[in-house]
């Protein structure tokens, strides 16, 4: 006859099944800072950027391409009618007119994109470009009297020379 196992084995104690497994760490442990960091050293600057906010809006990414100027036009005229702005022919090509003149002169800044957004308010849009490309001086004013020369309520540029990019930006009567 075969003799009984002890299932309390030689010291008097049953381990638990299945094993306990400690539990995780209740905080991730930072790794070393740097030597000689500070943190000021360590804050990144963001990049230029548009908010938009309290407001219906769209943003497109346009890649730099001879055929973008148009498709961000139809992206632009298309968003206005998905929100209910029946255009007449003549605001359509204004605002069509715009829109090709902001991202036509990003594009002119060089770089991979640029970014397209919209925006509308008590029956106004606003159109604006980002070019996202550092290192150039403040537009001149042409491209402010061309966009002004197609009945724009109010235009404008900016340039962040510290992060780089330039903001183009019209704001457009929707009703007539």
């Amino acid at each position: 006859m075969a003799v009984p196992l002890d299932a309390d084995g030689e010291d008097g104690h049953r381990p638990d099944y299945p094993p306990k497994t400690p539990p995780p760490p209740k905080k991730p442990v930072e790794p070393p800072r740097p030597e000689g960091a500070t943190l000021r050293s360590m804050l990144v600057r963001p990049r230029l950027a548009a908010r938009i906010a309290n407001r219906r809006a769209a943003n497109w990414t346009l890649e730099n391409a001879p055929w973008e100027p148009a498709k961000a036009a139809r992206h632009v005229i298309g968003k206005l009618a998905g929100w209910g702005y029946h255009l007449d022919t003549d605001r359509e090509a204004g605002i069509t007119a715009v829109t090709v003149l902001l991202t036509r002169a990003a594009l002119t800044d060089g770089g991979r994109r640029v970014s397209l957004h919209l925006a509308d308010q008590d029956h106004q849009a606003l159109i604006l470009v980002l070019s996202h490309q550092a290192g150039h001086a403040p537009e001149d004013e042409r491209l402010l009297r061309e966009v002004t020369a197609l009945g724009v309520a109010s235009c404008g540029t900016d340039t962040d020379q510290a992060d780089g990019g330039r903001r183009r930006w019209a704001l457009a009567d929707l009703d007539g």
